[in-house]
């Protein structure tokens, strides 16, 4: 008998690791090549400003990068202690990218971060930058790897499901590495990540401009750069923003209706630009959608199946099944999903009692229906459906934010490029405000990735509720309160670091 609170503990355990590890990995992302093109112009020009500039976001990235890399390393633990089917069912296609994830690509920003922090001096310009841009590549390298491996729990490829073992084994490397939904979900991820660095710097820039403008060299040059650097990485995150609302059409539907609000499918369906959902809105029931909605019509069609008239399936047709254009119910599936479990069991039973004919024939019933398997696990259709409003206000408030920063970054370049960045305070107070708008933007963007996929951990294969360790609910909770205040500690710690650094860095100006 599975314990709801016992499941709902875990979940909340690792969704606030997830959030507090992910304040630290975009900042790491973007700033170690901020900071890389920051020492490449100090060593190709010769400017030692550049340098001056090198080294104090380097320091800041120094910070970020040591305390962040604690709550990743209690996530990783976090799947053998409390989620120790999810790590039997998928242990040998998911410890794959990780196992790749700590051999290369933490090995390699591990070892040269030493080079890039204690090398000035020790080791010649070149090497020294050519460490800078490993450790850089070497972070975003981790990115991919983690990625990977989470891009095919939203789309399982590659793989067979063995009975024998009750594992999913992978049997093609090359289908997972380049499955759509996870090079799609990385090149998006990091761009975001990107975008968020350069807010951060334009930000802390800002902030000296406003304090003094004795600050103005050093501001102006960090401005420049990252705004350069924001402005492409938005443009590029619009694209991927694309790409990935296309594999999700394709292959997670529930999902795409729950980010847009969409009950009732239709043809050249539309994307809410702002919209206010009905809070007393049901699945089947015949109430409007939204109090309030300002659509761009046939936006939804082309974004998920990049044609104007395309049926895009609201959740309604994908729990009660639409015949007209061949969507079958959830019901359905959950019937031929109990099949497949029953199926698994008579064949493990008929095993264990030498039983071949038998065995062999459940298995074959097994396969008929393996597609389903993780349906045979649910209770009621309506469960495929994910928090509705949460997932809807959380995509929807991080395309605005999208287009914010879109703004911001065109803004700070062009008064950077012209020189008129202290003619106005008001560009310099909103990018300022505008700093914790990046960390949100990111963590809106996973609650979208994450909570829109329930109720699966692997998609249509394995549901959250089968995927947990059987431990008393009492450890979970008891573990999820030490962390958060642990998590809670080291933010506060990195926040007090970093801003006596900044301050230090205004001086005697500041």
């Amino acid at each position: 008998m599975i314990d709801p609170t016992l499941v709902d503990w875990s979940r909340a355990q690792f969704a606030l690791t997830a959030i507090y590890h992910f304040l630290f990995v975009p900042l790491t992302l973007g700033l170690s090549f901020i900071v890389a093109i920051m020492e490449t112009l100090y060593v190709t020009t010769g400017d030692t400003k550049w340098k001056e500039a090198t080294l104090f976001w380097m320091k800041l990235f120094g910070i970020n990068f040591a305390i962040g890399l604690a709550t990743g390393i209690i996530m990783e633990f976090e799947f053998g202690t409390n989620w120790a089917n999810y790590s039997w069912f998928v242990g040998d296609i998911f410890g794959a990218p990780l196992a790749i994830e700590g051999i290369m690509a933490f090995f390699l920003e591990s070892t040269f971060f030493a080079v890039m922090f204690f090398g000035w001096n020790r080791v010649s310009k070149k090497f020294h930058l050519l460490s800078t841009w490993l450790v850089a590549i070497g972070s975003n390298l981790s990115a991919l790897w983690i990625l990977v491996a989470n891009g095919w729990m939203q789309h399982p490829v590659g793989m067979q499901f063995n009975p024998e073992t009750a594992r999913s084994e992978m049997v093609n490397f090359w289908e997972v590495i380049f499955n759509p939904n996870a090079y799609n979900k990385f090149l998006h991820t990091i761009s975001a990540g990107y975008i968020t660095s350069a807010i951060f710097v334009v930000a802390i820039s800002a902030w000296f401009l406003l304090k003094n403008e004795k600050m103005k060299d050093f501001a102006k040059r960090s401005i420049l750069v990252a705004a350069s650097f924001g402005l492409i990485t938005s443009t590029y995150n619009i694209l991927t923003g694309d790409n990935s609302a296309y594999t999700v059409a394709q292959n997670q539907p529930v999902k795409l209706a729950a980010m847009e609000g969409l009950y009732q499918g239709k043809k050249g369906a539309e994307i809410v630009a702002f919209g206010i959902l009905n809070p007393d809105k049901k699945l089947g029931d015949n109430q409007e959608d939204f109090l309030f909605q300002i659509s761009i019509p046939k936006a939804l069609s082309i974004l998920g199946y990049h044609k104007l008239d395309a049926y895009v399936a609201g959740m309604n047709d994908l729990v009660y099944g639409n015949k007209e254009h061949g969507i079958e119910s959830a019901a359905s599936k959950i019937e031929k999903g109990k099949k497949a479990v029953a199926a698994l069991k008579s064949f493990e039973e008929a095993k264990k009692q030498g039983d071949i004919q038998k065995a062999s024939s459940a298995l074959a019933q097994f396969r008929q229906y393996e597609k389903y398997m993780g349906y045979g696990f649910l209770d009621m259709p309506e469960e495929i459906v994910p928090p509705v409003q949460l997932t809807f206000y959380s995509f929807h408030t991080m395309v605005g934010l999208g287009i914010w920063f879109f703004v911001l970054m065109i803004v700070m370049l062009y008064k950077a490029m012209t020189g008129t960045l202290t003619k106005t305070r008001t560009w310099l107070k909103l990018a300022f405000y505008s700093l914790p708008l990046g960390f949100l933007a990111n963590e809106l963007g996973w609650i979208v990735a994450e909570v829109g996929r329930q109720p699966w951990a692997v998609q249509d294969l394995l549901p959250v509720k089968m995927a947990t360790t059987h431990i008393s609910t009492a450890s979970v909770m008891i573990t999820f309160w030490l962390f958060a205040i642990l998590f809670t500690f080291l933010l506060i710690a990195e926040v007090k670091i970093m801003a006596t650094q900044i301050r230090l860095k205004g001086g005697e100006n500041v």
